[in-house]
């Protein structure tokens, strides 16, 4: 004779009719240890996702500090404008503020930028390529390092010559009378604080594709690797956002 299994009803909670009250509930059994529970309980993750998200999180942190450092500094340039004083032969007061005229080869500085905003971005894109990394997961090469590489050195490049052409900029205005001096002009003065801290800026943005060129190729996990030029990137093109503004405020603003 085969055996015949029975099966052990499920039990079933009732509650006290009433208004309010459930309906009967099926309890079906867990396995016991009382850990039927623990798959609705959420689990703390540790995986490349969420170590790329905190660090996106610092980046946007910081770089929103920026952001209102600048704002700032834009709006003391805005107020500096209603600033006077008194002529001492007809007693009147006059403005002190005079604009300055920017030097052409800060649009062809902004173009430069502007360029190397985008060759990051391929950067970028390249480093997330699935592909690319699918091959590095697999040990059959390192397609995404060598299509990433080249990107980021010609931001690099692209970088220090917005740089040059930035004191290239300051000398030609100073040749034109406006030197940094807060009692010559404020126009002037406000010029070179505006670009100058900008550039500071850019110049540790150049330390990060420093630092970003060397991880990528030293780092052996690939995840390691588009972490840095995530960060990277997201820093570079939000420089490139400010000039934009900045830019805006020198040329229009006055």
């Amino acid at each position: 004779m085969s055996p015949t299994f029975t099966h052990s009803p499920a039990e079933t909670e009732r509650k006290e009719p009433g208004i309010g009250g459930k309906p009967p509930v099926t309890r079906r059994p867990t396995g016991g240890g009382g850990g039927g529970g623990d798959d609705d309980s959420p689990r703390e993750r540790h995986g490349p996702r969420e170590l790329l998200n905190r660090i996106r999180f610092f980046v946007f942190f910081g770089l929103a500090g920026d952001m209102m450092f600048f704002a700032m500094l834009v709006m003391l340039f805005f107020a500096r404008q209603a600033g006077t004083h008194m002529d001492p032969h007809t007693h009147e007061q006059i403005g002190d503020w005079h604009p300055v005229m920017l030097p052409p080869i800060l649009y062809l500085n902004t173009a430069v930028l502007l360029i190397s905003s985008l060759t990051m971005e391929v950067a970028r894109r390249n480093i997330f390529r699935e592909i690319d990394v699918l091959e590095e997961w697999l040990g059959l090469g390192r397609p995404a390092l060598h299509r990433t590489l080249p990107w980021v050195g010609a931001t690099l490049a692209l970088g220090a010559v917005f740089l040059a052409g930035q004191w290239t900029a300051w000398k030609q205005l100073t040749v034109q009378g406006f030197a940094f001096d807060q009692w010559s002009t404020p126009a002037s003065y406000f010029f070179y604080i505006i670009t100058g801290l900008h550039a500071a800026h850019l110049l540790l943005g150049l330390a990060t594709l420093l630092f970003c060129l060397s991880a990528i190729g030293l780092f052996k996990r690939v995840e390691l690797r588009q972490i840095a030029v995530d960060a990277a990137s997201w820093y570079w093109h939000a420089m490139s956002l400010a000039w934009l503004l900045l830019l805006a405020v020198l040329a229009i603003g006055q």
